[in-house]
């Protein structure tokens, strides 16, 4: 008798009908054999997977309408020297599911092997030989409403008018008292009017979201009673973490959690604000060998972890790195992205540890299968793609080395912007005079960071042709992992003891400077806001893509702690308090994302020229001395000079950003042919009015170090430029 077997299905993961009834597929290449395992009152009814084909198990299943818990359960070899933990003792989360039926803490029966009640694994490693059916996270059958999110509605703001805001769903309303307090702390809250009227009352035009993928803690901070607050420690690429939605939701079940994450974004969408997801590919919350088993370890761990004879690879420092080499995890990240974009409606992605994403046999590769996929695959045509260019691994720092087509963090920007402003200023005050020619890079850095997004250019393009711009460098002077702009100013070293590490973790490379006291000080207030203030108009006025992190406008501080990743309290979240100094900070803020969206000059979308004043034409930049001579080669490297003026015509006249680091009152001319191209005004200033332009001697004074855009209005050029990516003029090699 010939038995006919159905063709296999071509999306892995759960496919059903209303009743319940379709298929399950998943890539497991060496697992003996799979179980698809439903819950329903305490009863568990097991479905094996009887096809397997190219590694893919799959079969027919029922009894999986929405609401239904399931899991998975996996057979095969306890090898652990060869990298092998099966244990169908544990059911395993569908790492294709949309959902899961709750946010767990670690429990002594999510792991392979046997551990004692601090989490600590017997050794040698021992298949552990109890059922956690009962205390596992299960996945649920969720109804995905692909017309909930309203495509029309999607800003998609071009990158060069892009102002980002990164975000923590929970941290940004937990704590706002103009939302109800059910809803603080939440993806509905992040929707709420009072959410969205001040992200459009600041003018940033996307929020970028810390991780909202399902997450666990780690076994170190459960130990110490403390939890992953950013989330980089990803469970599930699929469903949202409940942790971050309403009560209700939670209540009502996961098809509820992932619709409001749905009007989440609609409701930023229509007020004109993209939405970008900080997404961790590059490893998993199973953490190191010990670490639990509560997904893809159980399910083929040589699959889809990084493996040399047995060890796990460690790119990221958790532990364990996803294998992007295998094309099954390839599938994957591809598969959760469309979901995302398309399906949920974000608008870019961040990519965590991005490096470990394009490592191939010989290392970083700029053209990983992986990337190539990200950037051609039609379905996220306009999808912002912004990578963090590095990892732990050998030759991980990789900044400016990812494909055109993608933005990088810019980690020399926030190094040299920092180094301008703070460094400089500690080493006049501890040894008499600045180190390093910091001029040199403030100028690089502000001028679109061409040193390090033109250098490797694979592509025999025209001289003065290049396949990347400015709009590469997502430019930044804090983030969420490091100090605050508040504490940039206020400490000279971290204070992370309270992370349970002794002090151990965080970066000791801060370039901060408290300004003569460690901690808060009343009488260091003043001159350490206007060092905020410097450092926001420096980043607002650059070429690039700015991003501000959230609480900055609002001097929020985590008490000299730089690494505050397991701290989900106060300390971290966003304190809606005010004062007369937080709110000048706050409208300051305000009034420098303002100018920038306001002068096309500083939102170029090529790099600059060295340009010609007199002949006015557009995109071109002058590099001016105080006295408004050109800057000489000995001035770019001398490590006492810390003024500079910038001039660029523009479609809008003439635009001249000063930027002086000097004590005291000094006065700044100001070339020709700024007065001769229309009235002068002030657009920004960051010693809130202590800027003053003197028209007799066509100058502008100042008093102390100060950041300021002077504008000419009613000029403009007799000559047109095309600004596209197809005419991208050439910029010399950094300064």
């Amino acid at each position: 008798m010939c038995v006919t077997v159905p063709p296999p299905p071509t999306t892995p993961g759960l496919t059903v009908n209303e009743a319940g009834v379709g298929t399950y597929s998943i890539p497991a290449p060496r697992a003996e054999r799979i179980e698809l395992c439903i819950f329903d009152a305490g009863r568990e009814r097991r479905i094996p997977l009887p096809h397997v084909d190219a590694g893919v198990h799959w079969g027919a299943v029922d009894g999986l309408t929405e609401g239904t818990h399931y899991g998975l359960r996996a057979y095969g070899p306890w090898a652990p020297e060869l990298g092998l933990v099966f244990n169908p003792n544990k059911v395993l989360v569908d790492p294709y599911g949309h959902g899961i039926d709750h946010a767990s803490a670690l429990l002594e029966s999510m792991f392979a092997h046997t551990v004692d009640s601090a989490l600590r694994p017997t050794q040698p490693l021992e298949r552990d030989p109890h059922d956690n059916a009962d205390s596992a996270i299960h996945s649920v059958v969720t109804r995905v409403n692909p017309d909930r999110f309203d495509p029309a509605l999607r800003p998609r703001t071009p990158l060069r008018d892009t102002i980002i805001y990164e975000a923590h769903v929970r941290g940004f309303s937990k704590l706002n008292p103009d939302v109800p307090p059910e809803l603080r702390g939440t993806y509905a809250g992040l929707a709420h009017e009072a959410s969205i009227a001040y992200l459009r009352e600041l003018g940033i035009t996307a929020i970028e979201l810390l991780p909202i993928h399902a997450a666990l803690d780690e076994v170190h901070l459960t130990r110490l009673g403390l939890s992953n607050y950013w989330g980089y420690n990803t469970l599930g690429f699929f469903a949202p973490n409940p942790r971050y939605a309403t009560q209700a939701a939670r209540d009502e079940g996961p098809s509820a959690v992932l619709a409001e994450v749905q009007d989440m974004i609609n409701a930023l969408h229509a007020a004109g604000v993209e939405v970008i997801l900080d997404v961790v590919y590059n490893h998993t919350a199973e953490g190191a060998k010990d670490g639990p088993c509560v997904s893809f370890r159980g399910l083929d761990a040589r699959e889809y972890y990084w493996q040399d004879s047995g060890h796990l690879a460690d790119f990221t420092g958790t532990g364990n790195t996803l294998d992007a080499r295998s094309p099954y995890v390839v599938d994957l990240v591809m598969r959760s992205l469309r979901f995302w974009a398309n399906t949920v409606g974000v608008d870019g992605f961040r990519f965590d540890l991005a490096t470990t994403l394009a490592r191939g046999e010989h290392g970083f590769d700029a053209q990983h299968p992986l990337l190539t996929a990200m950037r051609t695959d039609p379905a996220l045509a306009g999808i912002k793609l912004i990578a963090e260019p590095w990892d732990v691994g050998s030759f991980g720092w990789q900044t400016g080395n990812f494909p055109a087509g993608m933005s990088e963090w810019n980690d020399s920007y926030r190094d040299d912007i920092r180094g301008f402003w703070l460094s400089s200023t500690r080493e006049l005050s501890e040894n008499g005079a600045p180190q390093h020619p910091y001029i040199r890079d403030l100028a690089t850095r502000f001028a679109g960071s061409a040193d390090i997004f033109r250098r490797t250019d694979p592509h025999d393009l025209p001289e003065g042709r290049s396949m990347r711009s400015p709009l590469a460098s997502i430019n930044f002077v804090t983030a969420h992992d490091g100090f605050t702009l508040a504490d940039l100013t206020t400490y000279n070293d971290k204070h992370n003891l309270a992370n349970g590490e002794d002090g151990r973790d965080g970066t000791e490379n801060n370039r901060s400077f408290h300004h003569g006291a460690e901690g808060p000080d009343a009488a260091l207030e003043a001159v350490r806001d206007r060092s905020a203030r410097n450092l926001l108009a420096t980043l607002l006025t650059s070429a690039g893509v700015p991003m501000i992190t959230a609480g900055d406008e609002r001097l929020r501080t985590q008490e000299g702690n730089n690494n505050a990743y397991c701290h989900d309290g106060p300390l971290t979240w966003l304190s809606w308090d005010s004062s007369e100094r937080i709110e000048r900070h706050l409208a300051f803020t305000k009034a420098a994302i303002a100018a920038r969206r306001a002068l096309s000059s500083l939102r170029p979308s090529t790099f600059f020229d060295d340009a010609s004043l007199e002949d006015r034409e557009p995109g071109g930049i002058r590099w001016l001395k105080g006295d408004a001579s050109a800057m000489s080669h000995a001035d770019w490297f001398n490590p006492e000079r810390r003024h500079l003026s910038i001039a660029i015509p523009n479609h809008d006249g003439l635009t001249i950003v000063v930027m002086s680091n000097e004590q005291g009152p000094r006065e700044v001319r100001l070339p020709a042919s700024a007065w001769g191209a229309g009235p002068l005004s002030i657009a920004l200033d960051s010693s809130l009015g202590g800027a003053r332009l003197d028209r007799a001697n066509e100058s502008l004074h100042l008093d102390g170090p100060t950041v300021v855009v002077v504008q000419s209005d009613g000029w403009r050029s007799p000559a047109s430029r095309d600004e596209s990516a197809d005419n991208l003029p050439a910029h010399p090699d950094k300064l």
